[in-house]
């Protein structure tokens, strides 16, 4: 018998394949155990810490770049004074600080404003080789102890005679020489205090750390306390040490659960601030973000193992039943078919000891297809030896047989894995996800909707210091201006200039989506278009008049406004944060701007749930409202399936304040690490693979044993009904094709006693080539 066909296998791989399920049943629902501090909570705190670190981040490369792109502009052209030229080049709202214009060649400075910057340790004279590309900022102490962050930048300035320079040294006199002077490089110094990180959610704190873990500066919500708690004082260092060591291995956040104190569990994320790649401004500080909150630990969960149990054990049970009834009314019944067929053929071959079989009665079974192929067989037995002649088989009423017997067992199956896959371990979503995952939830919408206004807000600034360039300014001086300008920001899309009639006299970039119908006054945020296949927003701000113009008819006309089209991809990049889950940006009307997923431009949010969670944060005319959140149920979140949701204005102050824009969230409660989801979803997982593998294995008995046993019981009835004319071919290697290999013999046995007149049974048919106790060979 062949060990890859026939009943045999079937039968043998359901079983192995049910009790493997039964065992991962077991193994897997009776491993998950409820936590006092859920692992979705430090998941979320990491994230959070994330979010705070690439705030803090890009802040300090856009101070940099700032700094940056003030000492390379044309203002210091204007002013000759050191204190004059210092002035024009310190940029505007940054933290409070102090600024230094040095000479590199004799380290003196020659200018300063605002505190003592401290440059103990700094080689000035290094920082400004030719080799060396833009200077990263540097992590300091001042004279009294507190951190500072310093930022460098080249100035290049026009060089004096050298009677002047000596009275610049002296007397601090004019930089600037005569027409045709060489240049030479000074170096400007700005020293800023160092930032706390922007935390969200009340009782979290943010702590900024250096490499060392000395905690530089702090900041906390409403209703935290700053003073850290005795049992974690060396947690700072613990996450500095890991930040720098996950540098190098790509480790760059984790979250530590601490011991428990007054009911509370104190977890803490951190994050460091430097890129993975090192490619920023902030990859040489080795600065670490740290958030801490205390939550309470959750009530003690019911223990699972008792239904892994219970349930392993009821599907080891089904297993066997099946298996046994499988056995005893198919395998064993169709072997002893396979035996009774291949008796007789040998008796009809005169094979010398097996003539005496034909005198044997065929056993008949007692159920369906194969009791129907017995009585078959002992009728053809009893017409070989003379006994009767065909015998019409009678109609019987249908009665279930070995197809019924295969869908019970389905049935059976299912029994066990329907109720696992659709009913059992279900748990509602209020009550599954605890209240400090909603509270992460609207913490991290907060922190979104924070890095957008952030970025909008430097757009403004930027373009607003651009327009000043802008004033007074020939058009080629502007256009060039324009150039850099967008080369130094990849979220415009386009760059133009409108005058007062709101037609575009200059341009750069892309063809804008949708121009202003008229300049705007003032500087801002604006929605250009509330209807389109693309959203529209621009940043604009108003070209300041020049009190004189080199060139009148040449120059950027008085009154104009330069416009730069912020992309929708831009937006796209900022919402999106992994964890967070499906984010959209709004306008006022609840339509949807930019997304993190796929959607159609001013298409409502995808579910009533998510519009009403954003009404809710709406306030009293003049207000901007404050965050919402909440747990969506099924039907009316994302997906289909429970969600935790948040929402959160976009500003409460700045040039975006006015907009009525939000940020809103979505994320699917079963991707939280949650003990109840994570059982939920191993018992689906279970009743899943109790249905495919029962379905899979009695498909492939049906196709390999029924189907051909239900055409050999036909042929059989036929043959004992007196049909000799129909020839049977075996199709299958097993035992169906065995008894159909020697039913054949037997109608040719038939067909000789008939043409010799009737005799009892006189043949000479070639004996046919059999195994011992196996089916004929093809």
């Amino acid at each position: 018998m062949p060990l890859l066909g026939g009943v045999r296998p079937p039968i043998a791989a359901l079983l192995c394949a049910l009790l493997a399920v039964a065992a991962f049943t077991a193994l897997g629902l009776g491993t998950v155990h409820e936590q006092d501090v859920p692992q979705a909570l430090r998941d979320a705190e990491r994230q959070i810490a994330e979010d705070a670190a690439d705030s803090v981040g890009t802040s300090i490369n856009a101070r940099a770049t700032a700094v940056r792109r003030a000492a390379a502009s044309d203002a210091p052209a204007g002013s000759s004074a050191p204190v004059a030229l210092l002035r024009s080049l310190h940029p505007t709202g940054h933290p409070a600080g102090g600024g230094v214009l040095l000479d590199p060649r004799t380290r003196r400075p020659l200018a300063a404003s605002g505190e003592t910057v401290p440059l103990t340790g700094v080689d000035v004279a290094a920082l400004v080789r030719p080799d060396t590309a833009n200077i990263a900022p540097r992590l300091v102490l001042s004279g009294r102890g507190e951190p500072r962050l310093l930022l460098f930048a080249r100035v290049a300035v026009p060089a004096p005679g050298a009677k002047q320079q000596d009275e610049n040294h002296d007397q601090a006199g004019d930089l600037r020489g005569g027409q045709g002077a060489e240049e030479r490089e000074l170096l400007l110094v700005v020293s800023e205090k160092v930032v706390a990180p922007a935390v969200y959610g009340d009782g979290r704190t943010g702590h900024l750390v250096d490499r060392n873990g000395k905690v530089l500066a702090t900041a906390a919500t409403t209703g935290t306390a700053l003073a850290p708690r005795t049992d974690h004082r060396a947690l700072p260092a613990a996450a500095a040490n890991a930040a720098n060591a996950g540098l190098h291995t790509g480790d760059v956040s984790g979250s530590v659960l601490g011991e428990g104190l007054k009911g509370l569990r104190r977890v803490t994320g951190w994050a460091s601030v430097a890129a993975a790649d090192g490619k920023d401004d902030t990859s040489g500080l080795g600065l670490t973000v740290l958030t801490v909150r205390d939550v309470p630990p959750a009530k003690e969960g019911a223990d699972h193992t008792w239904f892994a149990l219970v349930a392993a054990g009821a599907l080891v049970v089904i297993a066997v039943l099946v298996t046994l009834v499988l056995w005893g009314s198919m395998q064993r019944t169709l072997l002893r078919l396979h035996l009774s067929a291949a008796r007789l053929a040998r008796a009809v071959a005169e094979i010398p000891g097996d003539r005496e079989e034909l005198a044997r009665p065929v056993p008949v079974g007692a159920f369906g297809e194969p009791a129907r192929v017995g009585r078959a067989l002992e009728s053809i037995r009893r017409q070989l030896l003379g006994e009767t002649g065909p015998e019409p088989v009678r109609p019987v009423r249908r009665r279930p047989g070995v197809r019924a017997l295969v869908l019970v067992c389905v049935l059976v199956i299912a029994a066990w894995g329907m109720p696992l896959l659709f009913l059992l371990n279900r748990v509602p979503a209020a009550k599954a996800v605890p209240a400090a995952a909603v509270a992460d939830q609207q913490a991290r919408t907060e922190a979104a909707a924070d890095r957008v206004r952030r970025s909008l807000g430097r757009s403004c600034t930027d373009l607003a210091a651009a327009a000043s360039a802008l004033s007074g300014a020939s058009r080629e001086r502007a256009t060039e201006a324009l150039r850099r300008e967008h080369a130094d920001h990849p979220t415009f899309r386009s760059l133009y200039v409108l005058d007062r009639t709101g037609a575009i006299v200059l341009r750069v970039g892309k063809q804008p989506l949708r121009t202003l119908d008229h300049a705007p006054a003032g500087d801002g945020i604006t929605q250009v278009n509330t209807s389109g296949t693309i959203p529209a927003i621009a940043a604009y701000a108003q070209i300041p008049a020049a009190r004189k113009a080199r060139n009148a008819k040449d120059a950027v006309p008085a009154g104009a406004v330069v416009v730069a089209e912020i992309g929708v991809n831009a937006l796209n990049s900022l919402v999106a944060r992994q964890g967070l889950g499906s984010v959209w940006l709004t306008d006022e009307r609840h339509r949807v701007l930019a997304a993190s997923v796929g959607f159609q431009a001013f298409q409502p949010l995808p579910h009533r749930g998510l519009t009403r969670l954003v009404a809710r944060t709406e306030a009293a005319p003049g207000s901007v409202g404050s965050p919402a959140s909440a747990v969506l149920h099924a039907g009316t979140a994302p997906g289909g399936g429970p969600s935790v949701a948040a929402a959160a204005p976009l500003a409460q102050k700045g040039p975006v304040a006015g907009l009525g824009w939000r940020v809103v969230s979505a994320e699917p409660a079963a991707a939280l690490k949650l003990a109840a989801y994570q059982l939920q979803a191993r018992t689906m997982l279970a009743g899943l693979l109790a249905l495919s593998v029962g379905v899979a294995c009695l498909s492939w008995l049906h196709i390999v044993v029924v189907r051909p046993l239900r055409a050999v019981t036909g042929w059989a009835e036929r043959l004992a009904g007196g049909d000799r004319r129909t020839v049977l071919y075996p199709v299958h290697h097993d035992e169906c094709g065995s008894v159909t290999r020697s039913l054949e013999l037997l109608r040719q046995a038939l067909v000789e006693r008939d043409r010799g007149g009737g005799r009892a049974y006189v043949a000479s048919v070639p004996a046919p080539s059999f195994q011992s106790g196996g089916p004929p060979q093809q």
